[in-house]
């Protein structure tokens, strides 16, 4: 478990990583692909998502933003045979959106806090990513987005650790940081939150 004081430095270093790229003058176009799971109607993290889209979009980069709202995904029944095939036995949209993960540079991942965890959908996706642990792929960077009602910075360690244990299977790659947006409850309400709107943007920006 990350200490909270340790958990609050991992929030930061995406503010402060920004800076320090921005002094060194390092910030390129790259192609982004960011993922919003949840599947609620007016979802929060669904609007943080798309706030890091206007961000990236304005500073240059090659966005895609994929909903996987009326996606159909179904559950990885763990036959591995996609270890040596290299694709998955079942059909649905995941391989469309797994070709896009596989060619994307970096890949933001924008979920709701449900249980002290990331959503379903977005853990049932990660599962069936499971193919392109063996490719050649490209992302490098990965974020999380992350809301939950409760207002309080632990509420968020459970899902960035589960996405840390996602990337930690592919060695090319590392997790970069997260925005969290805590105090975030009903439908359609992000947006009052100006403070974590403006982090969700600017992290776009400077992906």
């Amino acid at each position: 478990m990350i200490k909270s004081r340790n958990f609050l430095k991992k929030m930061g270093f995406v503010s402060h990583d920004i800076e320090n790229r921005k002094r060194r003058n390092l910030i390129m176009a790259k192609k982004v692909l960011i993922i919003s799971t949840s599947l609620r109607g007016g979802s929060n993290s669904d609007i943080l998502a798309k706030e890091c889209v206007k961000g990236a979009k304005e500073a240059g980069h090659d966005v895609e933003y994929i909903s996987l709202k009326g996606k159909e995904i179904k559950y990885c029944v763990g036959c591995l045979s996609c270890q040596k095939t290299g694709m998955c036995v079942l059909k649905d949209d995941v391989a469309d959106i797994m070709a896009k993960v596989k060619d994307a540079e970096v890949i933001v991942y924008a979920t709701p806090i449900y249980y002290y965890e990331m959503c379903g959908q977005m853990k049932t996706l990660l599962d069936r990513l499971n193919p392109l642990y063996s490719t050649d792929y490209s992302f490098r960077d990965i974020y999380m987005i992350a809301t939950a009602a409760e207002n309080d910075e632990s509420a968020f360690e459970k899902a960035y650790n589960g996405l840390q244990g996602w990337v930690d299977c592919f060695e090319k790659a590392s997790l970069k940081g997260i925005v969290c947006g805590g105090g975030i409850d009903a439908a359609n309400t992000a947006a009052d939150h100006v403070d974590v709107m403006k982090k969700a943007y600017e992290l776009g920006k400077e992906l």
